[in-house]
């Protein structure tokens, strides 16, 4: 069977996602479960979003409309677009995905940060690219000069995450300005903007990359996954030229996004107040958890996102697992290289006081929580 497959699928080590509630209190046998490990709104979707969906249930016996119609006049509105400059995916993972299997093929050069989403050299991989690493800088930032002294002619696509998972940094405009400065114009350029919401809401030099458009062969993700709360319908949107975002459009499965989705994502855009609870919500837990960490005498790196990494100083895996034991679910580093790190989402505020006082027992070798959370977790 081996001599069928590709020797770069061979190769690939697949995404593991961040486990799941059902998985753990089924596997540990415990209930009232926490998850603080995959970066999801913890106020959930806005109401509004809710009642959209809702009333659209009814339609699920037809198939979802293709183009995304509502959707994409949406958000040309509200981004001053037309809609050819628009595409929506399954996530804005899948954007990743339509742009590399769109315009990267065998043995083309990609840049990629390391670490970074582990997405990017994936989907590089899936199409056999030739990539490029480049490390962060020591503050756990994107190297962008380092970055663009390794591109060349042949240098098809640079991905940037502008802020950057898992680390929650930034690159300011002067830095963005300062690398698409000269930069070949026939290199692609894809700026995940997953987390933009967070990152403009709280960071005065954070650059919109839809201000960069201009520049050739610019490519922008968003997610709806995030800031908007729906995560579990999976809904993303790519920007670019008409011309790119047409070939994207030869690539992408049809009816890739479905209807619940649209009417979620439209109606979520149209829920401003909500947007803006989220997003103060989330940077004054910020600073709950930041003061808790230094209580904790742990390193973190401040983040422009809803999320924190944390250095706690010992094998990350291992509290990983101790803190499941105690139903809290945060994300070990391991897989990038990261391996004293976790990094935890900002929950509720509750969440949150219950994660660090788990995260202190775990750090001082205290014994395993009771096998009933409900309770202690109220």
């Amino acid at each position: 069977m081996e001599n069928i497959v590709k020797k770069n699928i061979k190769e690939l080590k697949p995404y593991i996602p961040g486990k799941p509630i059902e998985e753990v209190e089924r596997e540990l046998g415990i209930k009232g479960v926490r998850k603080l490990a995959s970066n999801e709104n913890c106020l959930g979707p806005s109401p509004k979003a809710m009642a959209a969906i809702t009333r659209a249930i009814k339609d699920i016996n037809r198939y979802p409309d293709a183009s995304s119609f509502y959707l994409k006049r949406a958000l040309a509105s509200i981004h001053g677009l037309k809609e050819n400059n628009l595409i929506i995916g399954n996530g804005s993972d899948e954007i990743i995905v339509l742009a590399a299997r769109t315009f990267v093929g065998d043995g083309d050069e990609v840049i990629i940060a390391r670490p970074t989403f582990l997405i990017y050299e994936i989907a590089s991989q899936i199409q056999n690219a030739r990539i490029k690493y480049v490390p962060l800088t020591k503050g756990f930032k994107y190297d962008l000069k380092a970055m663009k002294a390794q591109v060349t002619s042949g240098t098809k696509m640079v991905f940037i995450a502008n802020p950057d998972n898992p680390t929650g940094t930034y690159a300011a405009k002067p830095e963005m300005d300062d690398f698409l400065d000269g930069l070949p114009q026939e290199t692609i350029v894809f700026l995940d903007e997953a987390y933009f919401e967070f990152a403009d809401f709280c960071c005065r030099d954070y650059p919109n990359g839809l201000d960069y458009l201009a520049r050739p062969n610019m490519i922008i993700s968003r997610s709806f996954s995030k800031a908007y709360g729906l995560a579990g319908l999976r809904i993303g949107y790519g920007v670019s030229s008409p011309e790119l975002i047409g070939y994207m459009e030869r690539v992408r499965d049809p009816f890739n996004v479905n209807l619940l989705a649209q009417a979620g994502a439209v109606a979520a855009l149209e829920d401003k107040a909500f947007l803006k609870k989220t997003l103060t919500f989330v940077n004054k837990e910020k600073e709950y958890l930041y003061t808790a960490f230094g209580k904790l005498g742990l390193e973190y790196v401040r983040s422009a996102t809803n999320f924190i990494l944390v250095n706690v100083k010992r094998d990350g895996r291992a509290v990983f697992n101790d803190l499941l034991k105690r139903g809290v679910i945060v994300r070990d580093m391991k897989a990038w290289g990261l391996d004293s790190y976790i990094r935890v989402t900002v929950g509720t505020s509750q969440e949150n006081r219950l994660f660090a006082k788990a995260l202190g027992e775990v750090l001082k070798g205290l014994g395993r929580r009771p096998r009933h959370l409900a309770n202690t977790m109220a």
